[in-house]
């Protein structure tokens, strides 16, 4: 099936392992199984510290890039994050992919002690940070000031070895956030404001592998709701991509865009599956099947679901749960780069 959008490219977005040997392997089998990325969140619960964690990634692959999905920007001064995010594309040759939000849990913020402030506020604060992350990457020194960041004549060091620099993911939902990554990302996640939290007889309607995933990703999760799910419907994407391209204009041609398949369940009965998630989510099954967060089905059927989700939106990057390493595969090795 030919395209004029960008080739697939595939993900895995996990929080933790048991121990090193673990986690190597898994990173490991990630790049085995044909998948370009290996991502992290970034929360104060049960998952390992991502750039410490990345680095052993990239130290036990070889083509495998890493990325942030997301860091909170409210964690770490925006120079000290460009110069560890600068050294680890050095160290990794070349492999790191710059994921990057506003924050949003509100239990991480009271478990660290940082001030949760109101939103906008945060999202101003995101949109300086990466003036600066920028700045600081690129060829010469450079000063900013803002209302949260002031820089005088810092030049940056290592220099990154993509240029000008790694690649900047910003995934969100909200007007103000698109608008920033329509100006300023190379990439944009397409997501909700908050991840639902599926409660067990939800989680029991899927795979024993996506149940894994979702109880144990590393990603902390939001009850669901109607207004939930109908920001997650393939018509609330159609709004977030008609505004993106509104903000992007002619950048929209450099963009790539991705997101987080979360529901996840690779069967040969897809019907029953898609029904029975659906009955439970309380929309109709139709709605289910055409739902881009959502991938139900045999290997085959996944690959024509992401082909016309593309074709429809433009989504090209795709990222799927630890557990989905080995059974997701199948749909890795037809679609990537393709």
């Amino acid at each position: 099936m030919e395209s004029s959008h960008r080739p697939f490219r595939f993900g895995v977005q996990v929080g933790s392992c048991p121990n090193r040997e673990s986690w190597v392997d898994l990173a490991k089998r990630v790049e085995a199984n044909g998948f370009d990325v290996l991502t992290m969140p970034d929360h104060f619960n049960d998952q390992f510290s991502p750039i410490p964690a990345l680095m052993t990634v990239a130290n036990a692959t070889t083509t495998l890039r890493i990325g942030t999905l997301v860091l909170d920007n409210d964690f770490r001064h925006p120079v000290v994050l460009a110069k560890d995010l600068s050294t680890m594309d050095v160290l990794s040759n070349g492999r790191v992919e710059i994921g990057i939000g506003a924050g949003w849990l509100v239990s991480d913020y009271a478990d660290s002690g940082i001030t949760f402030d109101h939103s906008s506020v945060r999202v101003k604060r995101l949109e300086e940070s990466i003036a600066v992350i920028k700045g600081a990457m690129g060829s010469t020194s450079f000063s900013f000031t803002g209302d949260h960041y002031s820089i005088d004549d810092y030049n940056g060091f290592p220099k990154s070895i993509q240029l000008p620099h790694p690649p900047i993911l910003i995934a969100g939902g909200g007007k103000q956030i698109l608008a920033i990554a329509a100006r300023e990302a190379n990439i944009i996640g397409i997501a909700n404001t908050k991840t639902p939290n599926f409660g067990p007889e939800i989680i029991g309607q899927m795979s024993a592998a996506a149940r894994r995933a979702h109880l144990g990703s590393g990603t902390p999760m939001e009850p669901i709701n109607s207004a939930a799910i109908a920001s997650l419907s393939a018509e609330a994407i159609d709004k977030k991509i008609s505004e993106i391209r509104i903000q992007a204009g002619d950048r929209m041609s450099q963009i790539e865009l991705n997101i987080r398949a979360f529901m996840i369940n690779i069967t040969h009965d897809a019907k029953t599956a898609i029904e029975n998630l659906a009955r439970n989510l309380g929309v109709q099954p139709r709605a289910m099947a055409e739902n881009p967060f959502a991938l139900i089905g045999p290997p085959s059927k996944l690959i024509e679901d992401l082909y016309s989700r593309r074709e429809r939106w433009g989504i090209s990057y795709v990222l799927v749960g630890a557990d989905d390493v080995d059974t997701f595969a199948p749909v890795v090795a037809e679609l990537s780069g393709r």
